[in-house]
């Protein structure tokens, strides 16, 4: 592959949206997945499951320059995030033999800071190690970090921007999170994740020394309640609401309660597209219509 050349490891909805950013700046872009026939014109497909033994060992004769990972769980079990994220950043290191790319890039999740009553968290605060879900994810951080290849790691929260996203259908559904105990959530548009990769693989192409984890967040952490209802108000003239049901039954974040600096986001000139929720899902409720 030439210079400006990535593969994205775990090619989904946010490797092809950054793919398609890069193709348009006349990058080589290749992406693996069980099934690579669906991605976008321009694309190098590669088939193969990351969570499998053996399957990466196309890279190190690839020599991709930059590498994006996009590990899932292979299923919902705690063996299943260990398989998907611990054991794919192994089976990575594994497949890129002698090869040293400039970069590797890492999707990781907020999920691993262990921050529950609502205080501020940055990229250096304590992880969860009580869950065994964070430490599948904080394993494979921890597998590329400590690897002898350059590695930022960007921890992602609460990706939105999919008209048929699960908090638009609860919405819909009339059931809103409860507004006490007031428990506070962090997200940012699909979009600015795509966005934000690009962002630091030029910076990377450029030369500048990148820190080692990122949080990707928006500028505006918010009760969930809150962001509840500021939807329910904007669909209201779109759907037909059920009778709101509050209460901790109706709220799948009951467990989360914290608030994400993006600081580190900001320092490196990345430039929000949608820095708060409400310009984002002005976009997606507009896009649904």
């Amino acid at each position: 592959m030439k210079r400006n050349s990535v593969l994205f490891v775990g090619c989904g909805d946010i490797g092809v949206r950054s793919g398609v950013r890069l193709l348009a700046k006349d990058w080589q872009v290749a992406g693996l997945r069980r099934d690579p026939t669906s991605l976008p014109e321009g694309f190098m497909p590669c088939a193969g499951d990351y969570t499998e033994s053996g399957t990466l060992d196309f890279i190190a004769e690839l020599q991709p320059q930059y590498i994006v990972a996009t590990f899932n769980p292979s299923d919902r079990s705690e063996e299943g995030y260990f398989r998907g994220f611990a054991g794919g950043a192994q089976n990575l290191l594994v497949g890129l033999g002698r090869h040293r790319p400039r970069l590797i890039l890492l999707v990781s999740s907020t999920r691993v800071y262990s921050e529950n009553a609502g205080g501020w968290v940055d990229e250096a605060a304590a992880l969860a190690v009580h869950d065994p879900r964070a430490r599948a994810i904080i394993a494979a951080e921890q597998t590329l970090l400590e690897s002898v290849h350059p590695v930022s790691v960007v921890r992602f929260a609460g990706i939105y921007g999919y008209p048929g996203g699960r908090l638009l259908v609860r919405i819909k559904r009339g059931e809103l999170s409860s507004r006490e105990p007031q428990r506070f959530s962090n997200r940012i548009h699909r979009d600015d994740c795509a966005g934000f990769l690009c962002h630091l693989l030029e910076c990377a192409e450029s030369g500048r020394e990148l820190a080692p984890v990122y949080n990707g967040v928006d500028d505006l952490p918010a009760p969930q309640f809150e962001v509840d209802s500021w939807l329910a108000a904007a669909l209201a003239q779109r759907v037909t609401l059920a009778e709101p049901q509050l209460g901790e039954a109706h709220n799948p974040l009951v467990s989360v309660n914290k608030r994400c600096s993006n600081h580190l986001l900001h320092a490196s000139g990345y430039e929000l597209e949608y820095p708060d929720y409400r310009t984002g899902y002005k976009v997606v409720l507009g896009a649904a219509e």
